[in-house]
């Protein structure tokens, strides 16, 4: 096994360079859907790995419940530093499991609460609240997808803006980007080098409901004018787990995006260039750390299947 139990908890830097450019170069709707499938896989390579590492130090701990032949030499020789590494990735698993449990906890009470307090409000598709503080945002699951907004917000825009808010909510709704978002926030919660897919990931879904919104109402900068007037009244959406048309980050970078021309619709980007190279920097990155932790998998059951006494 060696060094390859290593490899998938390094390898997300590989992202790094298609998170950013990502950004720039790529349709919304392909950014998104690349860097979440990316992050998620690599996450999930990189925690196996965690664990197999941790099986490792936990059978040279007194009194542990695993079988005596798991820390025979053999076995922690599969393991470079085993002393060191295999006690620390101890804790280190522990605090991914609990962050991400806190993390999937939360996100479930928001949503629970958020339902709880539209209930005795018409079952439609749209629930406007009567309140000063401006805010929109696409609230998923219950009875129904609904979009929430608040009379302050509706009161700053034109009927044209209006028409691109709920637009863009309803297309947060439809694409489900609640899930790529929750996706990236447990990735980079099991891996702490996938935190800028997190930040792409979260722009790019921002960016993929403005697309949508403006081809359903036909106007780009009326959609532009409502992101731009959403985000000087409002601090964003009541919390952060729920995606919104003033959703913080780099406003003035969705508003510049709509008022040029529509990105182009690709798969996959042109091999030979920037953001082409770094997608497959990126897709390498992530092949390999799922044969890493596959070759490491594997090599780990056949040798405790061999330690274990029958």
């Amino acid at each position: 096994m060696g060094v390859f139990v290593f490899l998938p908890l390094v390898l997300p830097l590989t992202a790094w360079p298609i998170a950013r450019l990502a950004e720039q170069h790529l349709h919304p709707r392909t950014a998104t859907g690349l860097l979440t499938a990316v992050a998620a896989v690599m996450a999930l390579c990189s925690t196996l790995c965690l664990a197999l590492v941790m099986v490792v130090g936990t059978a040279q701990l007194p009194g542990n419940p695993l079988p005596d032949g798991w820390s025979d030499p053999e076995v922690r020789a599969a393991v470079p530093y085993d002393e060191v590494v295999g006690k620390a990735a101890i804790p280190a698993l522990c605090a991914v499991v609990a962050a991400s449990a806190r993390a999937l906890w939360r996100h479930g009470r928001v949503r629970r609460r958020a339902h709880r307090a539209l209930a005795g409000l018409p079952g439609t598709g749209v629930a406007v609240l009567p309140d000063d503080v401006p805010y929109a945002y696409a609230l998923p699951g219950g009875r129904r997808d609904r979009v929430v907004v608040s009379t302050a917000l509706l009161d700053c825009l034109e009927p044209g803006e209006r028409r691109a808010l709920f637009a863009h909510e309803r297309a947060h709704l439809a694409a489900g980007h609640h899930r790529f978002l929750l996706a990236v926030r447990l990735a980079a919660l099991a891996n702490p080098f996938l935190r800028p897919l997190r930040t792409a990931v979260s722009y790019t879904a921002e960016r993929w409901a403005d697309e949508a919104a403006a081809r359903a109402v036909g106007d780009r900068r009326a959609v532009a004018t409502a992101i731009g007037k959403a985000a000087l009244v409002s601090r964003g959406t009541p919390v952060a787990t729920l995606a919104g048309l003033a959703a913080p980050g780099p406003v003035p970078r969705r508003v510049a995006a709509l008022l040029g021309p529509a990105p182009a619709v690709r798969t996959w980007p042109p091999a030979f260039t920037s953001v082409g190279l770094a997608a497959w920097a990126a897709a390498a990155g992530t092949a390999v750390s799922a044969m890493s932790s596959a070759n490491a998998a594997v090599t780990m059951f056949l040798i405790l299947r061999a330690a274990t006494p029958f």
